[in-house]
């Protein structure tokens, strides 16, 4: 167990990341939780954007909600927004208590400003916690320059931003959070999944002792028991060498399956394409990510160089440029 910052909750440094339950039914989700539950983990996390996700999770949790504590996030940034969010999520989640809730992927200042303004969201979780409806507040984005622009300021109690092998551009910053007193909730444990080995992900991330819990999203039984069981595990020598072979291997030009891409103006898949293109280059796992590529409705070779994809990728990828390479790589 961690402590969660100025939260003062007591979590277990691995949680369930809600995004894949999107691809699972109400009976996987109610196996998965139960899983985390004998093995004493006790944070999920979720969002309105996750479309069914905090339904699933609703339902799920009917029997066992006070074992766990809920995150959840909304993209809101105006009052009304927000204060129709929580209700939304107060509903999906089947609970009268969130016990933190954030504000999903803040861009730029600018946002924050709206966000922090007279009119913005920030008012209503206020309100709604002075109601006992939420019992924290947090913010979650992919910027390091916003959170490094606010930090001295922040007024909110947890931090969640991608930390991984490859992506460790927030040590700094997690230090000066921590000294603070706020809370850090890592996402993109695994890289968007570009980390195929997820042991040796959750090590590297939990040898951090700045870090609160990591969020890997999870989708089945097997899962939660083989992250579960590397808690607590130190690094071993060998393991550090293969973490430089990672970092060597993936650079940090890659696609982290995040989907904020999407929709895709030709109807393409974009993550998963990237998906299987690493499958195909890095993984040789040639045959396997062939016969799924093709697979797909739509291909590569069939995006028409918009680039609006570009504009909401948080990465700043140049996803056209990329999508060639993916033509190219498959044939088509």
């Amino acid at each position: 167990m961690r402590r969660l910052g100025k939260t003062n909750l007591r979590v277990h440094e691995i949680g369930l990341g809600g995004i894949p339950l999107q691809r699972v039914n109400g009976e996987d989700t109610r196996a998965i939780i139960r899983a985390m539950q004998e093995r004493g983990a006790n944070v999920i996390d979720t969002a309105r954007g996750y479309t069914v996700s905090e339904k699933l999770i609703g339902e799920a949790l009917r029997d066992c909600r006070d074992n766990f504590f809920i995150f959840t996030k909304s993209s809101a940034r105006s009052y009304s927004e927000m204060s129709r969010d929580i209700k939304l999520s107060l509903d999906n989640l089947a609970t009268d208590y969130i016990d933190l809730y954030q504000f999903h992927n803040v861009k730029n200042l600018d946002e924050y400003n709206v966000i922090m303004g007279e009119n913005g969201a920030y008012r209503a979780l206020l309100e709604a916690k002075e109601r006992g409806q939420i019992g924290h507040i947090g913010l979650t984005t992919h910027k390091l320059d916003l959170l490094e622009e606010i930090i001295d300021d922040y007024p909110f109690e947890t931090i969640q931003f991608p930390y991984n092998i490859v992506e460790t551009q927030a040590e700094e910053l997690f230090k000066k959070a921590a000294a603070k007193d706020i809370g850090i909730i890592v996402m993109k444990p695994l890289a968007g999944g570009a980390i195929a080995d997820a042991s040796l992900a959750l090590k590297f991330i939990l040898s951090n002792p700045d870090v609160s819990v990591a969020i890997p999203g999870m989708e089945s039984v097997e899962q939660v028991a083989a992250n579960l069981s590397v808690s607590g595990q130190p690094l071993t020598s060998f393991e550090l060498a293969e973490i430089e072979k990672i970092r060597d291997t993936l650079g940090n030009d890659f696609c982290r399956r995040c989907g904020y891409c999407l929709p895709c103006a030709a109807g393409i898949d974009i993550p998963t394409c990237f998906t299987f293109e690493g499958y195909y280059t890095r993984y040789n796992l040639t045959e396997w990510a062939a016969s799924r590529y093709d697979a797909m409705e739509k291909h590569a070779s069939d995006c028409i160089g918009c680039r609006a994809c570009e504009s909401r990728c948080p990465y700043g990828l140049a996803i056209a440029e990329k999508m060639k390479k993916v033509a190219t790589v498959f044939k088509f």
